[in-house]
């Protein structure tokens, strides 16, 4: 094995990694841990609570995450021969990947929004904490279908560039 090998599985390792807390995170939230809050606690001032500090917590490691999935990301930019450029639409490897960069970017603007409008908010209103959970929904459909995105940019890739 060569060292170029190694070090492409361990920045794909830590690209993995990065998706499936960021992403993961945000799909077990909408679809497990937030349902399961308002159904022990009811709707309520506990609720809240209790998804701010996940909030908290959790955004900590989002933005480790997007941040490892961003350099990760550029390190791997050369990983196949169908790559050509950054948001380059010339082959069928290179249109997924723009989709998946361009996914994720409009996930970023959205957790950002979240926790920087939203969350700074002096008093939540009701319209706002809907629209936040509007939000947190919308950005766990964009990780699934970024999921499935990054299945076909790894079908596509064809094999290890100089490997």
């Amino acid at each position: 094995m060569t060292a170029k090998i190694i070090v492409f599985a361990l920045v794909s390792f830590f690209h993995d990694l990065f998706t499936a807390v960021w992403m993961g995170g945000l799909i077990v939230t909408a679809l497990s841990f937030m349902p399961s809050v308002k159904e022990a606690l009811g709707a309520g001032p506990q609720v809240k609570k209790v998804m701010t500090i996940l909030q908290k917590r959790q955004s900590v490691w989002v933005y480790v995450s997007m941040a490892g999935l961003i350099l990760t990301g550029l390190l791997m930019t050369n990983r196949s021969p169908e790559y050509e450029a950054l948001f380059s639409f010339g082959n069928a490897y290179s249109v997924m990947l723009s989709i998946k960069h361009i996914l994720v970017l409009a996930m970023i603007g959205i957790s950002l929004y979240r926790v920087l409008v939203l969350g700074r908010a002096q008093a939540m209103t009701p319209e706002k904490e809907r629209l936040n959970v509007r939000l947190l929904l919308i950005n766990a459909g964009l990780a699934v279908t970024v999921l499935l995105v990054s299945g076909f940019v790894a079908a596509l890739a064809g094999p290890i560039a100089g490997g």
